[in-house]
């Protein structure tokens, strides 16, 4: 059993603060949502009243929040993470962030003594919930490997991508191909749907054929498809459009800093735009099938 901080009690953060919970960890668990933190009000997690708090005593702090400003606030900021965790603290941070920030934040890190792994994840809400979450990790092995048995209380695939920020890079490659598929599924089945062709044709073909992907079988963008899929339920999100805009934009980022060309990106990221402005920005990023639509579906 070990001794965790968990910081940041979101969609995703909260469902793996659980499972570390039922996995047998010690808890106590901050964010600064009164409303996030009140669902751990079981009583089995300690809450933190502070950022410093949550640091006090930990063998390992876990985080997992929305962008880059938010680690290096959590992170670097007065009262923060590594100003408050002792020596020889081991820090996870979960979120999907750019490269930079993650190499900067984890140098800060080994500064002050600490070792640091960024960690992303994939999988979305439901593999957040039951644990089967693929862990993309940044840094040096001697920490992956003290890390490994607290990542695998929340994930199934644990991965060492590399040195500091590769776990990053993994992520936003793996998050270029997501938003570009739904684009392109939105694409086809639009298209299917003009000429007359049967959604469940197309799907059934595709998903059994060289089209098919985890997006397709399990965020299909036509309802009736696959019993999972947001399209069932209005496109009511667990991971929205303008998360998937902001790691599009990473993408590009990372490509402009690298020298990568990433056109395909480009113009997910400006339909992604377009659908957030057209009031898409909440929903599931499957729902951009509504933007290539058109109003007069």
């Amino acid at each position: 059993m070990a001794r965790i901080g968990f910081v940041g009690l979101g969609r995703m953060g909260g469902p793996m603060a659980r499972n570390l919970l039922k996995a047998g960890h010690a808890l106590k668990v901050y964010d600064n949502d009164p409303a996030a933190l009140a669902r751990f009000d079981d009583n089995r997690a300690e809450k933190a009243r502070s950022l410093a708090d949550a640091a006090a005593g930990a063998e390992l702090i876990v985080s997992m929040v929305p962008a880059g400003s938010n680690v290096r606030e959590a992170y670097l900021g007065q009262g923060g993470l590594i100003a408050s965790a002792a020596k020889g603290t081991v820090l996870l941070d979960c979120s999907t962030i750019d490269v930079a920030t993650a190499k900067e934040v984890a140098a800060r890190a080994r500064e002050a003594g600490l070792a640091m792994l960024d960690a992303p994840v994939t999988g979305g809400v439901p593999g957040a919930v039951n644990g089967t979450l693929t862990i993309m990790c940044g840094g040096d092995a001697a920490t992956f490997a003290k890390a490994k048995p607290i990542l695998a209380g929340m994930g199934r695939n644990i991965l060492h991508a590399g040195e500091s920020g590769m776990g990053q890079a993994v992520k936003i490659c793996n998050n270029l191909v997501s938003g570009s598929t739904m684009v392109l599924l939105g694409e086809a089945f639009t298209l299917a749907e003009k000429l007359g062709l049967s959604a469940r044709t197309l799907f059934e073909v595709m998903s059994t054929g060289t089209a098919n992907s985890w997006i397709l079988n399990h965020l299909c963008p036509v309802p009736g498809m696959v019993a999972e899929a947001p399209a069932n339920r209005e496109f009511q999100a667990n991971f929205t459009s303008t998360l998937m805009l902001k790691d599009l934009r990473l993408a590009q980022s990372a490509g402009e800093r690298s020298g990568a060309p990433t056109p395909m990106v480009a113009t997910a990221i400006s339909l992604f735009q377009l659908h957030a402005n057209s009031g898409g920005a909440d929903l599931d990023p499957s729902s951009i099938i509504q933007l290539l639509r058109g109003p007069a579906r």
